[in-house]
């Protein structure tokens, strides 16, 4: 049963990743590019950390593992903020639909 709830989690968490790509692709700005990938990266790597959790030879490994996914919202936030302030700072207006 473990072994299935952590495939789930691994596979959900490949999506999360896709999306987020996707969106780092797609999205028509800075900002909505890093929402994407601030959102679904994040998400993503926390079910990735868990399925492997799931599979941990022991409580520790699974504890480091799971020290990951904070560290890594910190350092996503901080980097978020940072490139977010920068394109600020140099003029880079959010993207607006045209009117038609």
């Amino acid at each position: 049963m473990i072994e299935i709830l952590s495939t789930a989690l691994l596979i959900v968490g490949a999506f999360f990743y896709f999306a987020g790509t996707l969106g780092l692709l797609r999205f028509p700005d800075v900002y909505s590019r890093l929402h994407a990938l601030a959102k679904a990266d994040n998400l993503g790597l926390g079910c990735v950390l868990i399925g492997l959790a799931l599979q941990a030879e022991n409580v520790a490994v699974a504890l480091k593992l799971l020290l990951i996914w904070p560290l890594a919202l910190a350092a996503s936030a901080g980097v978020s903020y940072a490139i977010a302030r920068r394109a600020d700072s140099l003029g880079i207006a959010p993207w607006r639909k045209e009117k038609q």
